[in-house]
């Protein structure tokens, strides 16, 4: 049997994908040569685009997988390099559309990704364990999902996620999020030298961070973003409303008095950096009765606070705010974050886990419009 023609071989390279960009390595220039021998062996030289490329093996066995099936095959060789200087420029470009500038594409008119950030007035109230139950019930769904942990001081959610160990892949200045439970993630934990070294930055530098783990990294094509906050009204809620003016907040707050008046300012600040306010959040609202089961509801921290911050940012904001949803109480929840395995993933069928489900399916369908954004526009002098 003849072996197969260069032209072929390549062909079926091109359903090989990086294992990191999630692209055709033809498309991404990763193919340098293809040579078939007379005797069947296919040699093949592949640019990474790091020496140090952490998939190298993976990219190996696709490469040989996809070759070794067309007809007259008798080997594959595979050498591989590394992409020069200009061939990575050239790459970062391609990803960004074609624009060599640095931008974040989310901030972008034509962007379809769905930004939310989610936001607290104080913390304690699950904000963080929120979103990566959110994140990963979306992906569920059939979402490409990303999540930008911009909790600058206090970033937990790689722990949350399992990956407080792993480190992001850097191609220049380009930066690979890494990938956990089907969920994209990036926080300023996994770009520190150490584990526990401390974060003290303030406003500008601050701002930078948020700014390289927007447009630095590469995303892909999201369909939700989900940022994590800070608690409160500080620097990084006013760079997320400066740089990303089309996402929306997602208030996040526990039933007492207390929590819900904090709550309040954090959506108000939505109003003050016009962005628009998707919803609001309660958790903790309940526990569910062990002895007479889920109908009787423990109310340990009261009740009512996720419908009154409801209530008093509809009526402040001048829009319909909904509460999305009220999440029980569940030790499974908490354990999921400190295990590195998201209650949502881990025990679907829970009360707490089919809430945030059905919350994800709220957001990751709903459409985007302008109502409640303040556009900042103004009457042209005459």
């Amino acid at each position: 049997m003849a072996p197969p023609t260069a032209d072929q071989v390549t062909t079926a390279l091109g359903g090989v994908l990086d294992p990191e960009i999630k692209k055709p390595i033809t498309d991404l220039g990763m193919v340098e040569t293809v040579a078939v021998r007379e005797d069947g062996v296919v040699a093949i030289r592949i640019l990474l685009t790091v020496a140090g490329c952490p998939m190298k093996d993976t990219l190996r066995r696709d490469i040989t997988a996809a070759v070794d099936k067309l007809d007259g095959v008798t080997g594959v060789e595979i050498d591989l390099g590394v992409m020069s200087a200009e061939q990575r420029a050239a790459l970062q470009t391609q990803l960004r559309g074609g624009v060599a500038e640095k931008e974040i594409p989310f901030s972008r008119a034509d962007s379809l990704t769905k930004v939310f950030a989610i936001a607290s007035g104080k913390g304690g109230v699950g904000k963080s364990s929120v979103t990566v139950n959110l994140a990963v019930a979306m992906a569920r769904q059939g979402l490409s999902v990303g999540v930008l942990d911009a909790d600058i001081y206090g970033h937990s959610i790689p722990a949350m996620f399992g990956v407080a160990d792993e480190r992001p892949t850097a191609v220049d200045d380009m930066i690979m999020p890494v990938p956990a439970h089907g969920v994209k993630v990036i926080s300023i934990g996994m770009l520190k030298p150490k584990r526990d070294q401390v974060v003290a930055w303030r406003g500008p530098i601050l701002d930078r961070a948020l700014v390289q783990m927007l447009a630095d990294v590469y995303w892909g094509d999201l369909d939700v973003l989900l940022l994590d906050l800070p608690p409160g009204t500080g620097d990084i809620a006013i760079s997320v409303g400066q740089r990303l003016t089309s996402a929306e907040v997602i208030v996040v707050t526990t039933p007492q008095e207390a929590a819900a008046e904090v709550a309040e300012r954090a959506g108000t600040m939505a109003q003050m950096v016009h962005q628009r306010v998707a919803g609001v959040i309660e958790n903790m609202s309940y526990l569910p009765c062990p002895h007479c089961g889920p109908e009787h509801r423990i109310e340990i921290f009261g009740s009512g606070g996720g419908t009154r911050v409801a209530e008093t940012l509809s009526a402040r904001l001048g829009y319909p705010i909904p509460l999305l949803g009220e999440i029980p109480l569940d030790e499974r929840l908490r354990s999921g974050g400190d295990l590195g395995v998201p209650l949502a993933l881990a025990d679907p069928d829970t009360p707490a886990a089919q809430i945030l489900e059905g919350i994800a399916a709220k957001l990751g369908g709903k459409p985007r419009g302008l109502l409640g954004r303040q556009l900042g526009l103004s009457p042209a002098g005459r």
